[in-house]
């Protein structure tokens, strides 16, 4: 197996990949560790490395998860009492536990919005339908419902344990334990 191509995407990139880390770690001796697990990953794929249509972003996604893998790992652990795990059996689903945070949060966003947002998300109307309800034009309507969203989105996000996905869009919820109440 021939690691040409690996070391030379390394010797490219490893000074911008160590700048990287540096700056994100909490120590320079953890982004050294993180530094050396990320080559490591690099060395075990091998021919896989090499047939990589950009090495250089591929390293970078490895050294961006390394990162979050640690920090992660970092996260304190609470001691569960006896009602924590008592209330815990009587939670709510994850699915009533995202609308009833929409339902408190519906309220916080101006009249507009909250208007457009149940008119065409929760009570079904058509884009077409509320904009000639409302004398709007059409892509009028759909850019009032896309700034709405945006806004009611940050709420769900600071209020209610809202995760994103890399490219921004609601992937899941983290239903609040009962610590967080």
């Amino acid at each position: 197996m021939s690691y040409e191509c690996v070391l030379n995407a390394w010797h490219d990139n490893s000074d911008e990949l160590a700048g990287f880390l540096t700056q994100r770690a909490v120590s320079p001796e953890e982004a050294e560790d993180l530094l050396q697990e990320v080559f490591v990953r690099a060395m075990r794929e091998g021919n896989g490395f090499c047939g990589l249509d950009n090495p250089k972003a591929w390293l970078f996604r490895v050294a961006r998860n390394q990162l979050i893998d640690r920090q992660r790992l970092r996260k304190p652990l609470s001691d569960l009492s006896e009602i924590t795990l008592e209330t815990h059996n009587e939670s709510r689903s994850p699915v009533s536990e995202l609308q009833q945070c929409i339902a408190r949060n519906l309220p916080e966003l101006e009249e507009h919005d909250r208007h457009i947002l149940q008119a065409c998300d929760l009570d079904g109307m058509t884009h077409n339908d509320y904009a000639s309800h409302q004398g709007l034009s059409l892509p009028a309507t759909k850019a009032r419902v896309r700034r709405a969203r945006q806004r009611l989105r940050a709420l769900l996000v600071q209020n209610c344990n809202i995760i994103l996905d890399e490219q921004g869009r609601v992937c899941c919820h983290r239903a609040l334990s009962v610590l967080d109440r």
